[in-house]
């Protein structure tokens, strides 16, 4: 199982993801925690490295877990998306290894890993994500 943090922004009804270099796919924002890392503070660390800004500690809030086929591994290797939304300080802008981030709606569902894309349905059905 891989254990995965993943920081949902909505804006206008479309979700902010990313990708990597050399990708075929986005994701959602953030990544695995280190040692002895919380969730809060491994996101508050992955975020600030792949998109430049701050999230706020006390406005991190979780909002669901998916676990799905993880994207480019073995038949079997699951990802589990610990997600959670925060409000940030900063400006948005790729960094590290990300080469593009862009705010997808829910008909771009295709695009995003098979562990994202259930979280597209969650949002979708929520009202939030169109």
């Amino acid at each position: 199982m891989i254990d995965k943090l993943a920081w949902v922004h909505l804006e206008n009804h479309r979700i902010l993801v990313a990708r990597s270099r050399n990708k075929d796919v986005y994701y959602i924002p953030g990544g695995k925690r280190e040692a002895g890392e919380t969730d809060a503070e491994a996101l508050i660390r992955e975020i600030q490295e792949e998109l430049s800004v701050q999230l706020q500690f006390e406005t991190i809030t979780w909002i669901g877990t998916f676990e799905a086929q993880a994207h480019g591994q073995a038949a079997g290797v699951r990802v589990r998306l610990s997600c959670y939304t925060a409000a940030y300080e900063g400006m948005l802008q790729p960094d590290s290894e990300i080469e593009e981030m862009v705010y997808l709606s829910y008909a771009d569902r295709a695009n995003v890993s098979v562990a994202a894309q259930l979280l597209f349905d969650s949002l979708f059905e929520s009202g939030l994500l169109r």
